[in-house]
């Protein structure tokens, strides 16, 4: 056990640099992701669920156009989307490796999972509120800003938490790609070298991190919930 906590100890002090890079990337990565991801996948399963057939709008050609295309991206292995995508990604960013250009397929690949993870929270309102803000005359647009989103907050706090954690753990596999972070160094400096202590610490921070982003998310879960008040 001494010697497993020294050679980490050791190898920790020889790779500090990089592994202090490899975190900010990871964060810059998962983050920003995250971000884009929501701003594209939010209104995306708000659509998904008002115009579903027993949505405030049903409309079931669109339904079934915006569902098919969060289907088909939530269905392939990120890893194919990630190598698949490296002329898209060049073209954009005009590199494919590095952390920046990273954050093109984790977007690609997450926002259709924050889609179906917004349309269930969505999905989760009261209906008997909805159908209260109806009889009132309430525009489409005010029942989402008004009543769904604010009835859901919590939910899709927590289904942050698990977009966070899922983006994390797809840009650790970028790492076979060039993709930095802390995958880039697990890959290169642990895999490659058979250096297990690396590989170790690599795991000890990603662990690290995921709870943080998990108590910031509970936190702000019991902060949104009323029923908690």
């Amino acid at each position: 056990m001494s010697l497993n906590i020294f050679l980490l100890s050791a190898e920790f002090t020889k790779y500090m640099g990089e592994i202090g890079t490899g975190i900010l990337e990871t964060l810059y990565m998962v983050i920003l992701s995250t971000l884009i991801s929501y701003i594209i996948g939010l209104p995306l399963g708000i659509l998904l669920c008002i115009t579903d057939k027993d949505g405030i709008c049903p409309c079931k050609i669109f339904n079934t156009i915006i569902g098919f295309i969060v289907n088909l991206l939530r269905s392939i292995p990120f890893i194919i989307l990630l190598v698949a995508l490296i002329p898209f990604t060049r073209a954009v960013v005009g590199t494919a490796i590095g952390s920046t250009a990273t954050i093109v397929p984790l977007v690609i690949s997450a926002f259709g999972f924050v889609a179906r993870m917004v349309e269930s929270s969505v999905k989760e309102v009261d209906k008997g509120i909805i159908e209260a803000a109806e009889s009132m005359g309430t525009p489409t647009f005010k029942i989402i800003t008004k009543v769904l989103i604010p009835e859901a907050k919590p939910s899709l706090t927590m289904g942050a938490a698990i977009t966070i954690t899922t983006i994390l753990g797809y840009s650790t596999m970028a790492g076979f790609t060039g993709g930095g972070g802390l995958g880039a160094i697990a890959v290169n400096y642990g895999f490659y070298r058979y250096n297990t202590p690396v590989m170790l610490m690599n795991v000890v921070f990603l662990v690290i991190i995921v709870q943080i982003f998990q108590a910031i998310c509970l936190r702000a879960t019991r902060a949104t919930d009323k029923r908690i008040k």
